[in-house]
């Protein structure tokens, strides 16, 4: 059977979602194929059962940190609540609410692998073999985001190591868990499952959070010592071995030895275009897909490959491997499919309608670990490696007024950076409890280019921690 539709899209994530919802509503026909869960990794083992694995013992912290709460408190987590509340917040890994949202919108879901055949066609193989042609009119979109990253050292596949979905959707809680890696998803596992009951060693081979604001991965490391993890900064696993009891064992490249009953393995991604059939279009199987601002796949020479059919959006690109800013990349690329096929205006410069700007500017990004980091924009060192005359402001969030009514022996921290020449601001991270719902005023600085001399009139209220606006302003000078 061979079937034709304006777009049809490879993966059924968030992004190809949104991409699919952009083009009906502009007008256009489109199919989406999946060989896996209608909803992608963050509905099923990224962001929302990860987010809910945590929130159970943050909440919990929440309340010992405010008298009379306290004294209400009588127990410690109830672990099978925990796991359970979880599986509700991954749908117990089922898609019926997800692949009914296609149906509602008038997108046709093909189950199975789809494979680029040749320009503009799509061949899916669903599980018990039957194959349909799909036919492009105009472009087809790879969503099929990433997987987890499993290095080359001596053992570690054949060991079967967890990655973050083993981890994410574990039915037991470990009594020892090792984890390779000091990244996002290595110290978020590490804050929730020693909150659950582990004991945690994290081979943080180039630091915890290394990426963010030096200040940030500090605090994380030593909230994580203080709940009893063994951060080992500079550590490096050599060699892995499953032993007989079910057991692992890490040799280290200085020869000690740990043993954990589980190992999670978080080093990084790798994309998923292994088996998509991008070299029968002159590309390569497993590489990261370049594109311009509007997610056209491009060649070395930065020209869209062949003329332009073929679009990559989300973690595929490489870009950004956030599931927020893939769903904004998705808009983008929905609606200038939509513009090019009926001729209507590109908008591609510059914060233009159907340009990925924020990508490289304006990215929010929200860690939730003890305490959170939320951070928007450049840090101070990728401000200067850019090229930017900058100032970086310091302040103690715990100095705010409203940091004391939050919680008791509140700290945190925030930092902005300014770009000198322009007055307004292009980085801002924040460290402290619940400041992940703080970080979008500032995402709202920096895409609106706010000068500082105009942020002084938006009046943070009082008492909360938001007057720590106010407090940078001064720090800064008018």
């Amino acid at each position: 059977m061979t079937t034709t539709y304006d777009v049809v899209i490879i993966g059924a994530g968030p992004v190809g979602e949104n991409v699919a919802d952009r083009l009906v509503q502009g007008g256009l026909t489109a199919a989406i194929v999946e060989r896996e869960l209608v909803g992608g990794e963050c509905s099923y083992w990224a962001c929302m059962p990860t987010k809910a694995l945590l929130r159970s013992a943050a909440a919990l912290r929440a309340a010992r940190q405010v008298s009379g709460a306290r004294e209400a408190v009588t127990g410690d987590l109830d672990v099978a609540a925990v796991l359970s509340r979880r599986d509700s917040f991954a749908s117990n890994w089922q898609d019926e609410g997800q692949a009914s949202w296609l149906e509602s919108v008038g997108v046709p879901l093909y189950r199975g692998h789809g494979r680029i055949s040749s320009e503009r066609v799509v061949e899916v193989t669903a599980d018990d073999g039957t194959a349909t042609t799909l036919t492009a009119r105009h472009a087809v979109v790879v969503a099929t985001g990433s997987g987890a990253l499993v290095p080359d050292i001596e053992g570690l596949r054949a060991a079967a190591p967890w990655t973050s979905r083993e981890t994410v959707a574990a039915k037991e809680v470990p009594g020892r868990l090792a984890i390779i890696g000091g990244g996002v998803v290595a110290s978020e596992m590490a804050t929730a499952f020693s909150d659950l009951g582990s004991s945690v060693t994290m081979l943080a081979r180039d630091g915890v959070l290394h990426l963010a604001e030096p200040f940030a991965g500090e605090r994380v490391a030593d909230s994580l010592r203080d709940k009893g993890v063994s951060v080992r900064i500079g550590a490096e696993a050599a060699a892995v071995k499953r032993n007989d009891d079910g057991s692992v064992s890490i040799t280290l490249t200085d020869g000690e030895q740990l043993d954990a009953d589980e190992l999670l393995v978080a080093i990084g991604r790798t994309p998923n275009t292994q088996d998509i059939g991008l070299d029968t279009v002159g590309l390569t199987p497993g590489a990261w897909l370049a594109v311009d601002d509007t997610m056209r796949v491009v060649g070395l020479d930065g020209a869209p490959h062949g003329d332009g059919w073929l679009y990559a959006a989300g973690d595929v690109n490489r870009r950004v491997l956030l599931t927020h800013q893939g769903k904004y990349q998705a808009r983008a690329v929905g609606d200038v499919i939509v513009a090019r096929v009926t001729g209507g205006p590109v908008e591609d410069g510059r914060w233009g309608r159907h340009a990925a700007t924020a990508d490289e500017r304006a990215v929010p990004q929200v860690v939730f670990t003890d305490p959170e980091i939320a951070s928007v924009g450049l840090t101070a060192a990728a401000a200067e490696a850019a090229g930017l005359r900058i100032r970086v402001v310091d302040y103690d969030l715990a100095a705010t007024a409203g940091s004391s009514l939050h919680a008791e022996g509140y700290q945190g921290h925030a930092r902005m950076v300014v770009d000198e020449d322009r007055k307004v601001i292009v980085g801002f991270t924040l460290v402290g409890p619940d400041v992940a719902e703080m970080v979008h005023a500032a995402t709202i600085a920096i895409v609106g280019e706010v000068p500082l001399d105009r942020l002084w009139h938006a009046v943070p209220a009082f008492p909360t921690v938001s007057e720590v606006w106010l407090r940078l302003l001064e720090a800064y000078g008018r």
